[in-house]
This record gives structure tokens, C-alpha cells and sequence, in this order.
């Protein structure tokens, strides 16, 4: 699929995914497209940034390459690394056989076919459906130094390995990067993208993803969810409670065959939306009664 040629389309083509997104992030995404510029998405976990790049890849019939960030990743984990137990092996092969001709067997070694491709190689290679979507995925996880080596790779889409030499992206990929913010990422990394923040949505937006993503709830039964999800994210928690978390809470209730929200049904399936003990302690009691009453009060207003 070509790249969609205006706002309203990449609403349209990511809505046929199931991934409902309001016109800035729309528009974003359409300039990210159209510039092939890398798109940087900030914001809360489980507000749907990884999501995106699965709907994109989805929509676009792309190859998805992912690469998920953590403490400690480095260059060469995230691009390329030799196939050390077959080198070995053609080693002792080579003695063996005495056919060890050691120019010709430091080339073989060194050869694409003992190389293990990594994320950051993938997404330079080329491919018939065109360009893949890579999602270099909760970037602040890593370190600066992995940050600084990002630099050059998007601002060129080309690596280098040093046995091999440089490899360059015939066309380059569709760039993906989202962080928590669990801390800040380096202005220089920002300035190469287009940048989003994802924020919570509205209580409407929520209702039309909440119906995309679990049709199967009424819609007496999603405004209770919605309304009673947005009302908690008002309340002092350790960890608000997500887009996902609202998507999986509906769907452990259709699970349940519930049809309206009690006290005890929301105590009996805390665990679907909130992560964290002190969080679900906080619940506890009369607290959840509060909140569900809060939440019906705001509906009857509405």
C-alpha cells in the first residue's frame, strides 16, 4: 500500500486496524510519512504508542522490525553480531579436513553467512513490500551512549561493520521511537524527529477505542468502564491505569458476563487495571464504591 496522501486517509487507514486516533497525532504521522522523518512518541504507559507502529505496519502491509530498548543495550547488540559457535565449528572443520588456508577461511569467517542480523541491520535491508516500519521501542530505557550512536543511524540510515564495510538503506525505513519518559532523551536525538506527545484521552475517544477494541461490550457497560477508568486516573495512584489497561479490564469483564459495574465486581478484577499493590490497597473498602459513584454521577450529568 502506497503511503496515504492526506490527514483524513491515515485516519481512515489506521480506524480499519482498530487504532483510533485523534487529527494531531493524525497529522503527524501523515508528516512523518510524507518527509520520512523518524516520529518520536512520548507519553504515558499503555496510551497506545507501540500500537501505532503495529497499525502502520498492519495498514502499510510492512515488515515490522522491533527493537525493544532495556539498560545495558549497545551498539552492536542492536545491529549485528557473528555467529560464533558456526564459526567455530567451520574452524575445526577446516583443521580437520586440512584444507585450513588461512586468507580464505578469515574471509568465510567474516562472511554474511556467519553474520547474525540484528534490528538496526534489518531495517537497512531492502524489501519487496517497501521499507519496513521499525520501532526502536521505550528508548530512555537505554543509555546515552546507545542514544548517541541513534544519531548517525537515523540521520543516514546506514551502519557500518567493520569486516564488511558500510551497509546503506536503499529506502528508508518508516522510524518508530517511543519513550515513558522515565527520563529525558537528548535534545540532539528530538531534533532529528518529528515529535508527539500521547496523552490520555477524552472520555469520547476512549468510548470509540473501547468499541474498536472489545465490540463485544454494550454500550452501557463500556461507558461505565471508561467513565470509571477516567475517574481513577484523577486519584493520587503510583500507576494510572492506561488505554490497555481499559481494553484488557472490558475484556476480563465480557469474560465475567458482567453487565454493569458493583463494588464487588471492580474489587474481584482490580488486577486487570491497576499493577501495583499499594495502588489496589487503596481501593480497598468503601473507596471503590466512591469512585463507581463518582463515575455514574458524571454519565447521568453527561
Amino acid at each position: 500500500m502506497q503511503i496515504p496522501p492526506s490527514i483524513e486517509a491515515v485516519q481512515e487507514m489506521l480506524s480499519a486496524q482498530g487504532y483510533v486516533c485523534g487529527r494531531a497525532l493524525a497529522t503527524v504521522v501523515f508528516l512523518s510519512l510524507k518527509l520520512g522523518r523518524p516520529l518520536f512518541l512520548e507519553g504515558e504507559a499503555g496510551v497506545g504508542k507501540t500500537e501505532i507502529a503495529k497499525a502502520l505496519a498492519a495498514s502499510l502491509n510492512r515488515r515490522l522490525i522491533r527493537l525493544q530498548c532495556y539498560e545495558g543495550l549497545d551498539a552492536a547488540s542492536a545491529v549485528y553480531e557473528w555467529n560464533f559457535p558456526a564459526q567455530m565449528i567451520a574452524i575445526r572443520t577446516a583443521e580437520a579436513t586440512g584444507t585450513a588456508d588461512r586468507a580464505a577461511l578469515n574471509r568465510e569467517l567474516f562472511s554474511s553467512d556467519f553474520l547474525v542480523e540484528r534490528p538496526l541491520l534489518e531495517a537497512m535491508r531492502p524489501d519487496e513490500n517497501g521499507a519496513p516500519v521499525l520501532l526502536i521501542d521505550e528508548l530512555d530505557r537505554t543509555d546515552e551512549p546507545f542514544e548517541a550512536f541513534l544519531l548517525e543511524a537515523l540521520s543516514d540510515f546506514q551502519v557500518t561493520i567493520p569486516e564488511l564495510g558500510t551497509i546503506k538503506a536503499p529506502e528508508p525505513p518508516i522510524v518508530i521511537l517511543t519513550s515513558n519518559r522515565t527520563r529525558e532523551v537528548h535534545d540532539a536525538l528530538k531534533r532529528r524527529c518529528l515529535y508527539h506527545w500521547v496523552d490520555y484521552p477524552d472520555f469520547d475517544r476512549e468510548i470509540e477505542i473501547l468499541q474498536a477494541r472489545a465490540p463485544e461490550a454494550s454500550e452501557a457497560l463500556s461507558r461505565e468502564v471508561v467513565a470509571f477508568v477516567q475517574s481513577l486516573r484523577t486519584e493520587d495512584l503510583f500507576k494510572k491505569p492506561g488505554v490497555a489497561e481499559t481494553i484488557d479490564w472490558a475484556k476480563c469483564l465480557l469474560a465475567l458476563d458482567v453487565i454493569n459495574l458493583s463494588p464487588e465486581v471492580i474489587a474481584d478484577t482490580l488486577g486487570a487495571i491497576l499493577k501495583y499493590q499499594d495502588d489496589i490497597q487503596k481501593l480497598q473498602g468503601s473507596e471503590a464504591k466512591r469512585i463507581l459513584d463518582e463515575a455514574k454521577a458524571t454519565l447521568e450529568v453527561a
